[in-house]
């Protein structure tokens, strides 16, 4: 076990990056409990020795970049724990399957383990959107890319029991097992779709809204820029609201790690998403409508039609 004291957290990443082929890494570090109202880097001396500060939310970040898991630490001594770090299988995660492209995401891909709701990165800033576009005025929502129906029971459990089965709850998706279980699970006042997002108006649908997307538009399968601009063009009504969520992490072995990543590169690449976002937010503002970007592992940008 490697016991760090008065180290520089660079010196820890080195040490890091040259045993990151470790199935397990171990360290002694200073219980960050001790270091209340301290910021990271802060020196702290106990019994003539000296420590920098970190908090748990640093090693837990550390753990994050270099792709390991943070298991229970487990004391040491006095004013020391040991932390020890599992190493991640990249081999593991849903998106290097190869199964057929349209069940990639359905009852027996990784995927369909996945659920975004118990992950507070994901649900306080969906629940904080809903909120921004008042989703209780609500009363015809359409979600491309439903799946399994996540967003919606979320929106059941803003909403009060008469609230909700006043809304008429529509979900389109490419995966069949996906859509059987969305039906399943709101047998009422919804209508769910197997179809293609490009043939939206073969569907004859009628206008929304509010309209959710969350992490499918981005899909290589799609125009990103044509199709964002049709929705708004075909299926919003005048006092209408949008939300969309851009995926800004990974999801690895059970974890999800910030940051996504584009094609032809070996880390975490942003341009491509906020390039979108940014078009999305000024194509919105020049048809009026009042834009808001918040979150983190996913960003979502929630906009409401300025009444004029």
């Amino acid at each position: 076990m490697k016991k760090f004291t008065n180290e520089s957290m660079l010196e820890i990443l080195r040490y890091f990056n040259k045993n990151k082929e470790n199935k397990e890494i171990c360290i002694e570090v200073l219980n960050p409990d001790f270091g209340e109202n301290a910021y990271a880097g802060a020196i702290l001396t106990f019994e003539n020795e000296e420590y920098i500060y970190r908090s748990f939310k640093a090693w837990n970040d550390l753990a994050e970049i270099m792709f390991f898991k943070l298991l229970l630490p487990e004391k040491i001594s006095t004013y020391t724990i040991s932390l020890k770090f599992k190493k991640l299988n990249q081999d593991s995660s849903f998106h290097k399957q190869l199964e057929l492209k349209t069940e990639k995401y359905g009852l027996n891909s990784d995927f369909f383990l996945i659920n975004k709701s118990e992950e507070p990165s994901f649900i306080h800033y969906y629940s904080q959107a809903l909120k921004n576009i008042r989703i209780k005025d609500r009363k015809k929502i359409i979600n491309l890319g439903i799946n399994r129906a996540d967003e919606f029971e979320v929106i059941q459990n803003i909403l009060n029991k008469d609230e909700f089965n006043e809304v008429s709850l529509t979900g389109i998706d490419f995966c069949q097992s996906a859509i059987d279980i969305a039906q399943k699970r709101f047998p009422n006042n919804s209508k769910f779709y197997k179809h293609d997002i490009n043939d939206l108006p073969s569907l004859s649908l009628g206008k929304f809204d509010l309209l959710i997307s969350i992490g499918t538009l981005q899909s290589s399968s799609l125009n990103f820029k044509l199709l964002f601009m049709s929705l708004v063009q075909e299926l919003l009504e005048k006092d209408s609201a949008l939300i969309l969520g851009f995926p800004n992490c990974r999801w690895i072995d059970g974890e999800m790690i910030y940051g996504a990543k584009a094609k032809n590169y070996s880390y975490s690449e942003l341009s491509v998403m906020h390039k979108d976002i940014y078009f999305c937010k000024k194509y919105l503002q020049q048809k009026k409508f009042r834009v808001t970007i918040t979150g983190k592992n996913y960003l979502f940008l929630s906009a409401s039609k300025i009444n004029i």
